[in-house]
């Protein structure tokens, strides 16, 4: 049987999917369910949901519905985190959510795989796990998918529509399929407005 500890545990397993535990899932399902029909002037009512679902929650992390997840106790927010629509976190293992974290709408942070080999996927019910990391001060644009493993470092900027495989290191803008560094993040990008904020 698949425990909680398992999952809570900072190193990747490989286990049986047919010996998960659904009663795991049943208050994360629950509160999710009350979470994605909030109103939308319900922000307090969101804030306390979150409180109650995931392992660790800033009092400054922010998501707008719908949102999906796992198990809720394996997702860790450290200080500010702005979570836009429709992102999906399967949380088989802990990801873990730095400060001053931006991530798009439609965005996926998925720890759980399958092997390869189709009769250990299929037959034998073999899952894997990994655990996510993204550390503090990271915008990651909508539609992207971060896989098991894998550390984005701090004030890393992830473009739109990536598919994170590998670690990506801090200070660096990177993008693609699969996401590649593509410069570093330096003083040329800022955008320096002036005090009216002028249009483009």
């Amino acid at each position: 049987m698949i425990t909680k500890e398992m999952i809570e545990n900072e190193k990747g397993y490989y286990a049986n999917h047919f010996a998960m535990d659904p009663s795991l899932k049943t208050n994360a399902q629950n509160l999710l369910w009350e979470f994605n029909n909030t109103r939308p002037d319900e922000s307090e009512k969101r804030a306390s949901i979150l409180q109650k679902l995931f392992g660790t929650c800033s009092d400054m992390t922010f998501i707008e519905p719908n949102f999906k997840c796992d198990y809720g106790f394996n997702i860790h927010t450290h200080g500010f985190a702005f979570i836009n629509y429709n992102c999906v976190m399967l949380d088989t293992s802990p990801i873990n959510i730095g400060e001053n974290t931006f991530i798009g709408p439609g965005t996926c942070l998925s720890c759980a795989g399958h092997p390869i080999y189709p009769s250990e996927r299929i037959v034998e019910g073999i899952s894997t796990s990994k655990p996510i990391t993204i550390e503090n001060d990271v915008w990651i644009g909508a539609n992207c998918t971060v896989f098991g493993g894998v550390t984005i470092g701090a004030g890393t900027v992830i473009g739109g529509g990536s598919v994170v495989t590998k670690d990506i290191p801090a200070g660096v803008v990177a993008a693609g399929n699969p996401c590649r560094v593509l410069r570093p993040i330096t003083e040329d990008d800022r955008i320096n407005l002036t005090e009216d904020f002028r249009a483009l």
